[in-house]
């Protein structure tokens, strides 16, 4: 199969999660900004959710940069990722309902580290069929900085329990750790052949 289409297919479904989540934002019954206020736990759980969806839209386009085949083993693993994708506007809408409450954040924090997890496994997938010497592999090389974010998701797990705002803060460090721009990949596919 082509990249093509699983770059178009996995487009698409990103588009749709971040449509969903902006639907989750009711118009308030008010003209003025008082209105507001009871929506803002909602919009910045929406806002923190979208520049995760962006994340990892970004990241994911910069590694199907990298792919030669795409197997039925990428395609599942890309399949896995989608699917903790597709559970953020869920997540997303509950943790804003609720103003961020130690369990909706618990779980949040849970899709944001399966994710993390599906996102390596895919990244995995994708060195198993092009080769350990293949450009995604020395790109992201032992990948400690996706590696981190997991670690950081899964500390922010039980931390949501004694502070969820200790927990709401670890989710965006790793953000803000993503979106300092990645070079690794822009690096190597740019680089002149040996």
């Amino acid at each position: 199969m082509h990249k093509g289409r699983l770059e178009a297919f996995s487009d698409g479904v990103m588009a749709i999660i971040i449509t969903i989540m902006v639907l989750e934002l009711k118009v308030p019954h008010g003209e003025d900004l008082a209105a507001l206020l009871p929506l803002m736990p909602v919009f910045f759980s929406y806002v923190l959710s979208f520049v995760y969806i962006g994340i990892y839209w970004n990241n994911h386009h910069h590694m199907l940069h990298t792919v030669k085949h795409v197997s039925g083993g990428v395609l599942w693993a890309n399949l896995h990722l989608l699917f903790w994708l597709s559970l953020f506007p869920f997540v997303t809408g509950w943790m804003g309902e609720n103003h961020f409450a130690a369990l909706p954040t618990a779980l949040y924090g849970a899709v944001l580290m399966m994710a993390g997890i599906a996102y390596w496994i895919l990244s995995s997938a994708i060195i198993h069929e092009d080769g350990a010497d293949s450009l995604l592999a020395k790109a992201i090389g032992k990948d400690y900085k996706g590696k981190l974010s997991v670690v950081f998701y899964a500390s922010a797990l039980p931390l949501s329990f004694v502070n969820q705002w200790i927990a709401q803060a670890i989710f965006i460090l790793v953000a803000l750790m993503w979106l300092v721009p990645d070079k690794r990949i822009e690096r190597v596919l740019t680089r002149p052949p040996r």
